[in-house]
């Protein structure tokens, strides 16, 4: 398949650029001002479209919060302890929520789905394409991170606990457990003695080890920092997840190098530690040198309008080209699929979005999506 003549998003220039794009067997072959068709090769006229990536949600809750579902489709959180890094969304996947196929049409074709937020360690994320009957074929990375928690949500859980220190302790707890197993199963190891495996364990050894990074659910500013000194406790990768009140300790958290997925922002101040919630955050904080991502938070707010939600924020202060990373190269390189997704290069995943118009002009709409080169 050749795509010709678009206006293609390319970040080595800084923005867009008329160029052809060669798609083989699912991936970019090749990206020039001009590639001259083969003969019976599908060719696909881009002139005055505008052509990026297929658009990757960094946090979300599709497929394990079904759209339209109530209860019976929330597998978001278990509710059977405050620890359960054992867990793992893949084991609540459904392919056919309602969401997926609106997702796509609207230009999301990755997305990496989460956990909920009551529990403070609430298992393992997995990014998944956006496309398939059975959710182990959708994968893309199983292990793509911890979902842990802070602030209001665990808090209020009734785990036990009821105040942010016994959020902040059962999370030392579970990375305490974690050390000592490891030292357990080094000696049993050792020693040739019989060993019960314990699959939260593991999953925290991957943390430990840092194989997998943690998602650190945290609004309020406080939170944020209590994130950042466990992490540093720990010496963990960690990404911090919503940062709605990072902008009070936006110089502090350039200190470090930690990303914060930023969102969701078109909804109301709920509770208190959502009070200083604005679109500006994800400008500021890109401005202090921070890595931003912009999330739906898919089902809070819906994934289909990921692109307007990374509109609102280059409204408000986020230059364009990183409000286009924020929503393709930003999350592909958080998540570890950069290798794979996040921008238009040879080498890899075609997944390409044409649009009517500028992805954030107020009346574009994807044209022609495809995912690892296939329509849909």
């Amino acid at each position: 398949m050749l795509i010709q003549k678009g206006n293609v998003l390319l970040f080595e220039e800084n923005g867009f650029a008329v160029r052809d794009i060669r798609v083989e067997e699912g991936k970019i072959v090749e990206i020039a001002p001009s590639i001259p068709p083969r003969e019976g090769e599908t060719c696909y006229d881009a002139s005055g479209k505008y052509v990026t990536p297929g658009l990757i949600d960094a946090h979300s809750h599709i497929c394990i919060s079904e759209e339209g579902m109530g209860d019976v489709g929330d597998d978001c959180c278990d509710y059977s302890g405050s620890l359960t890094p054992e867990l793992e969304v893949l084991d609540g996947l459904y392919p056919f929520d309602r969401a997926v196929a609106e997702s796509v049409r609207s230009g999301v074709t990755c997305a990496c789905v989460c956990p909920g937020s009551d529990g403070v360690v609430g298992g393992v994320s997995s990014v998944i394409r956006l496309a398939g009957s059975v959710a182990d074929r959708m994968l893309v990375r199983r292990y793509a991170a911890m979902k842990c928690s802070l602030g209001e949500n665990p808090k209020c859980a009734k785990h036990g606990f009821a105040s942010r220190m016994g959020v902040a302790w059962q999370f030392r707890k579970c990375l305490e457990d974690a050390l000592d197993y490891r030292h357990s199963k080094e000696e049993a190891q050792a020693s040739g003695s019989y060993f019960k495996t314990d699959r939260g364990m593991e999953h925290m050894l991957l943390v430990l080890d840092k194989k997998m990074p943690i998602h650190v659910h945290a609004h309020r500013s406080d939170d944020i920092c209590t994130a950042v000194r466990l992490a540093q406790e720990y010496d963990l990768d960690m990404v911090l997840v919503h940062g709605t009140d990072a902008i009070p300790v936006a110089d502090y958290l350039a200190e470090f190098s930690y990303p914060v997925i930023v969102g969701p922002g078109m909804t109301p101040r709920s509770k208190h530690e959502t009070w200083d919630k604005t679109y500006e955050t994800a400008g500021i904080l890109h401005k202090a040198g921070i890595k931003v991502c912009i999330t739906a938070d898919h089902d809070v707010t819906p994934l289909y309008f990921l692109s307007v939600y990374a509109g609102l924020a280059v409204r408000h202060g986020l230059d364009e080209i990183e409000g286009l990373k924020a929503v393709t190269l930003n999350p592909a390189q958080v998540l570890g699929i950069d290798d794979r997704k996040g921008q238009l290069k040879a080498g890899l995943d075609a997944d390409i979005v044409i649009w009517s118009e500028h992805p954030f002009a107020c009346k574009a709409k994807p044209e022609q999506v495809f995912l690892e080169g296939t329509a849909v």
